[in-house]
C-alpha cells in the first residue's frame, strides 16, 4: 500500500483536486441547491463523481442537467451498486478512476457553506501526505425550506480510537479525507461488513495512527426531512429510538460488524489501538464483572456524560 502520495492531481493554479463523492437516490427535490452549493465554493479546483444507486425520480435527468451546463470533468455521473447508501458511498471511495488529492464525501440534499472546502483543505495541507488525515465538522440543521433549526451536537472531548469504538462523531456530510486514509479504506475494500461508511472512515482514521479535525464551525447546512437515513440524533424522540435500538440488539450487531471488519486492517492499526480493540472485542463476551472491568480498562469512552452512562448501563446488560 503506497500511503505517500505528494499531491500528483494537482493542476497548474497550484490547488489541490477535491474529488467530491455524491451518492444520489431519489433526490429531485434537492439535489439542485446541492450542486449550485459546489459552484458557490471558495475552493475552486472541484470535481464531482456522483453514484446514482437507481433513481426513479428525476435525479438522473437534474444530474444530466447540470454535466451539460458545467465545464467538461466537472461531473462525472455512474451507477451505483444499488444496495444501499453504505455499499454506495464504499463503491465510490475504491474506484481507482478517481484520482485527487483530497476526497469530499456528499449526500444530496444539504447545502455546503461557501468556504466549507477551503476550510477543510487549509487544515489538511498542514498534515504530512503519508499520515491518514480526515477533515469533519459539526452542522447547522435547518428544515426542509432551508430555515435555520438548531445546530448538531457539540463534541468537547478529543477525537480518538477509544472514542471511534463505540461512537462516530464524524458526520459523513462533512468529511474530507486524503490520499492515505483513502488507501486504508481502500485496501479494506468496497465489499467490507460495516455499519456506517463515515464511522468506519473514523474507525480507521483513528484506529492506523492518523489525524482528525473536528472543527466547530458548521461547515455545511443539514436538511432534516421524513426521507434522512439518518438524520438529527439529538432529539427526544431519536434519544428513545436509539434506547430501543440498542436494547434489540442493534449497537450489539454494529460493533459486530466493526471489531469483524477491523481485524482486515488489524497489521495497520497502531499497538495502542490493537491492544485496546482486543480488549473491547475479549469483554463483550465475558461475565458481567469481568466485562465491566475489561470495558473500563480499554479506555473506550463516549462524548458526555449521558452517552456515556448509556454505554455502561448497555454493558451492564450484554448489548454492547
Amino acid at each position: 500500500m503506497d500511503t505517500n502520495v505528494p499531491g500528483k492531481a494537482r493542476v497548474a493554479n497550484g490547488l489541490p483536486k477535491v474529488a467530491i463523492l455524491l451518492c444520489t437516490y431519489n433526490g429531485q427535490d434537492y439535489l439542485a441547491e446541492q450542486l449550485d452549493s459546489f459552484h458557490s465554493q471558495s475552493h475552486t479546483n472541484w470535481e464531482v463523481w456522483a453514484s446514482d444507486d437507481g433513481s426513479k425520480d428525476s435525479t438522473r435527468a437534474i444530474l444530466d442537467t447540470y454535466q451539460q451546463k458545467w465545464p467538461l470533468g466537472r461531473l462525472s455521473i455512474d451507477s451505483g451498486p444499488a444496495s444501499g447508501a453504505v455499499a454506495n458511498f464504499l463503491t465510490l471511495t475504491c474506484n481507482a478512476s478517481i484520482d485527487a488529492d483530497y476526497y469530499a464525501y456528499s449526500d444530496q440534499d444539504d447545502v455546503w457553506e461557501a468556504d466549507k472546502l477551503e476550510r477543510a483543505v487549509q487544515w489538511l495541507e498542514s498534515i504530512p501526505h503519508n499520515i491518514p488525515a480526515l477533515y469533519c465538522s459539526r452542522t447547522r440543521l435547518v428544515d426542509v425550506a432551508n430555515n435555520e433549526i438548531g445546530f448538531s451536537p457539540l463534541f468537547a472531548k478529543p477525537p480518538g480510537f477509544a472514542n471511534a469504538i463505540v461512537q462516530n462523531i464524524a458526520s459523513g456530510n462533512t468529511m474530507v479525507f486524503n490520499n492515505a486514509l483513502r488507501a486504508l479504506l481502500r485496501e479494506a475494500g468496497k465489499d467490507i461488513s460495516v455499519a456506517v461508511h463515515d464511522w468506519w472512515a473514523y474507525i480507521v482514521v483513528t484506529g492506523c495512527g492518523g489525524e482528525v479535525f473536528y472543527d466547530r464551525y458548521p461547515s455545511l447546512r443539514y436538511r432534516q426531512h421524513e426521507g434522512n437515513l439518518i438524520g438529527m440524533n439529538s432529539t427526544w424522540h431519536a434519544r428513545l429510538e436509539r434506547i430501543r435500538m440498542l436494547w434489540a440488539g442493534v449497537f450489539k450487531g454494529r460493533n459486530d460488524s466493526n471489531i469483524a471488519s477491523l481485524r482486515t486492517l488489524q497489521h495497520r492499526l497502531t499497538p495502542k489501538s490493537s491492544e485496546t480493540l482486543d480488549c473491547f472485542a475479549r469483554a463483550r463476551n465475558m461475565s458481567l464483572v469481568p466485562r465491566l472491568t475489561h470495558l473500563k480498562r480499554s479506555g473506550i469512552y463516549r462524548q458526555t456524560l449521558c452517552d456515556n452512562l448509556a454505554l455502561i448501563i448497555a454493558a451492564f446488560f450484554g448489548k454492547i
